[in-house]
């Protein structure tokens, strides 16, 4: 490591951190640290429906980033904080509520740390005695594992629930990943800095997932994974599963909020992560069962929820109000059995079925008169 090179990587840590970044950390470019328990994963079948991270080349990158950029020297790492506040006890023990993910709040993190990182990539760019300098921006999009980089990095360690976790301030944050092919200085690798605290016999995250998705500690199992089922699984939400997913419609911080590491974690300076109200981090299912595509564009413009559609929202919807179990929900689900999707009608059925009752009993009577999918009917039929 010459002058230039310790200098710039000095100057790039603190524009990062002018650039609202909290943690940062650069490492020589390589393979991740853990791929060989990736690969488990994938071999095991324990990402689900997630097919492209399986695709032989996205394997490739995550071995070699020099296939995503070539001549690439360092790897910059980067976290924000996104925890605003924990919901209140009223609402998070309100049934007749969907629970979103605390990321989900506010506006989508891609918006915020995309620009920054970009930003950060031309700053380097612009610098004297850098020269031609090539850089790739990820934020959750890309054939990184950006966990494994993190850790290397030395922004934290993994848990047992699979996070990256900060032991002075918990897990409530986002990563996003700088390729560049300037050389800089690296901090230190994890064998060279001081031991970090780790779990050590904690296992609340472990015994507190309601869907029982760590199948041993540090490896989940995406297939059972509320999240997963709530934003990545694009069909049928499977039957065992559903009654143990409560009212999470986007997400789930279940593994999170017992990890007692997160008591450490201090509310984010960034204002665009908190929600506008608690109607917005708990909404009504009544509102979010009658929403149209026009309505459901307007409510989440600029939401990560967005990226999920009307369809799967409107879907998990369905499972929390099955899972309510009010009478109140039976008119809109009612409703629903005539939507135009059949994911929509299937899971609006097996909710009146979980509700119950006679006004319940004659619309399925008479949805599976008129209905013609074959998959709905079989969730009607069950009744």
């Amino acid at each position: 490591m010459n002058g230039s090179t310790a200098q710039l990587g000095r100057h790039l840590r603190e524009r990062a951190r002018l650039l609202g970044f909290n943690r940062v950390g650069v490492i020589p470019a390589g393979p991740a640290r853990r791929l060989d328990a990736y690969l488990r994963h994938i071999a095991g079948g324990l990402h689900g429906e997630m097919a492209y991270l399986a695709r032989p080349d996205r394997v490739a990158r995550r071995r070699d980033p020099g296939i995503i950029l070539p001549g690439v020297q360092s790897v910059v790492v980067v976290g924000l904080d996104y925890y605003t506040a924990d919901l209140p006890p009223d609402l998070a023990a309100d049934p007749s509520r969907g629970r979103l993910s605390n990321y989900a709040w506010g506006v989508d993190y891609h918006d915020v740390l995309t620009p920054r990182l970009e930003t950060l990539a031309g700053w380097l760019r612009g610098q004297p005695g850098a020269g031609e300098v090539g850089s790739r921006v990820y934020v959750d999009t890309g054939a990184i594992l950006e966990r494994d980089h993190g850790e290397t990095a030395g922004l934290g360690f993994t848990g047992k629930n699979t996070m990256l976790i900060d032991p002075r301030r918990g897990s409530w944050f986002f990563l996003g990943v700088l390729l560049t092919t300037a050389a800089l200085d690296y901090d230190p690798p994890p064998e060279a800095r001081p031991e970090m605290p780790t779990c050590g016999r904690c296992t609340r995250c472990l015994t507190a997932c309601p869907t029982a998705a760590f199948p041993q500690p540090y490896v989940l199992d995406a297939r059972r994974c509320i999240s997963y089922l709530t934003i990545e699984l694009k069909g049928w939400i499977p039957l065992d599963l559903r009654p143990l997913m409560g009212n999470w419609v986007y997400g789930c911080d279940v593994c999170q909020e017992v990890c007692p590491f997160n008591r450490f974690a201090q509310p984010t300076g960034e204002a665009e992560f908190y929600p506008v109200d608690w109607d917005t981090a708990a909404p009504p299912l009544l509102e979010l069962l009658a929403l149209d595509e026009m309505a459901f564009a307007r409510r989440f413009a600029g939401s990560p929820v967005r990226r999920i559609r009307r369809g799967r929202l409107v879907r998990n919807a369905c499972v929390a109000a099955g899972n309510w179990g009010s009478q109140t929900a039976v008119p809109v689900l009612t409703r629903l059995l005539g939507d135009h999707e059949p994911l929509v009608r299937g899971h609006a059925a097996w909710a009146l079925r979980r509700i119950g009752g006679e006004a319940a009993h004659a619309a399925l009577v008479a949805a599976l008169a008129a209905e013609t999918e074959e998959a709905v009917r079989r969730e009607i039929a069950a009744y």
